[in-house]
């Protein structure tokens, strides 16, 4: 076995090919009709066949060409080598944005990323529905479909349209609408779409001026979040701290510190 790192470019284009057929699997299953296999935090946090079809699809995949490296994905967990064995690390989450992928809507997303010694390098995200695709790579840009991405310049935050995210467990959401409801006199708008890692790459693009959401997984933000920051965004925590369960904010640089004071003092990580 080499242990040396593989180039990001080389891991985007085995990220990209796996996601594709990914993709192309969850748009046949969804035409072939899309039913509920199980839950999991609550009854409304649903698993369909398609997700742990499509998740075993990747895994598979990823293991034929690159049989060293772990694998952690939303539905089955961490998989390969034990932890701390491997230099490569793919995170994915076969659909993001299951329930408007149960629904039908047009919003859902296959989200594959490669970490080299614990940092996210290259990463895709790619619309189920719609084929959009949205690729990067750790200081090589961000694209969608051969065009580079620069996130929004808007540097007032009344003006900034913010998309968010709720959980499932009904404590947490109502929680997080305190926060929303606090939060929305202070921005042009809200929008919540229900699929993060589409969400990072709307505002990587300046379809969304930001945006913030409690409660992410790896598998959520991993791609997205790297997409985001190539295309300039500043994606963190509160105070400092990484992005991760407690909080994710992404937004421009002029938005980032007014956006974070107002969550901070809206007690955004807090709750359930």
């Amino acid at each position: 076995m080499d242990g040396s790192a593989p180039r990001p470019r080389e891991l985007l284009k085995i990220a990209v090919d796996v996601a594709r057929d990914a993709a192309a699997t969850a748009h046949r299953m969804r035409a072939e009709g899309v039913s509920v296999a199980a839950t999991k935090s609550t009854v409304t946090d649903v698993v369909t066949a398609a997700d742990r079809a499509v998740e075993r699809q990747v895994v598979d995949a990823l293991r034929r060409v690159r049989p060293h490296d772990a694998v952690f994905g939303e539905e089955y967990g961490a998989g390969g080598p034990e932890a701390g064995a491997a230099r490569v690390r793919w995170i994915v989450d076969p659909i993001d944005g299951t329930v408007n992928y149960l629904y039908g809507l047009p919003y859902c997303a296959v989200s594959l990323a490669a970490e080299v010694d614990g940092e996210v390098v290259a990463g895709v995200v790619r619309n189920v529905a719609t084929g959009e695709e949205w690729t990067a790579t750790a200081g090589g840009g961000a694209y969608r479909g051969g065009e580079r991405l620069r996130c929004s310049g808007e540097t007032d935050l009344s003006q900034a349209l913010v998309g968010t995210g709720f959980g499932y467990d009904p404590g947490r959401r109502a929680h997080q609408a305190r926060v929303l409801a606090e939060l929305i006199p202070h921005v042009r708008d809200i929008r919540r779409q229900g699929a993060a890692a589409l969400d990072l790459c709307l505002a990587a693009e300046g379809r969304l001026d930001a945006y913030y959401e409690k409660g992410l997984a790896a598998w959520d933000h991993a791609a997205g979040a790297l997409v985001a920051a190539e295309a300039g965004l500043r994606v963190a925590g509160l105070g400092g701290l990484p992005p991760g369960p407690d909080l994710l904010i992404a937004a421009p640089p002029a938005l980032f510190q007014p956006l974070h004071d107002r969550l901070a003092a809206l007690d955004a990580s807090g709750g359930p």
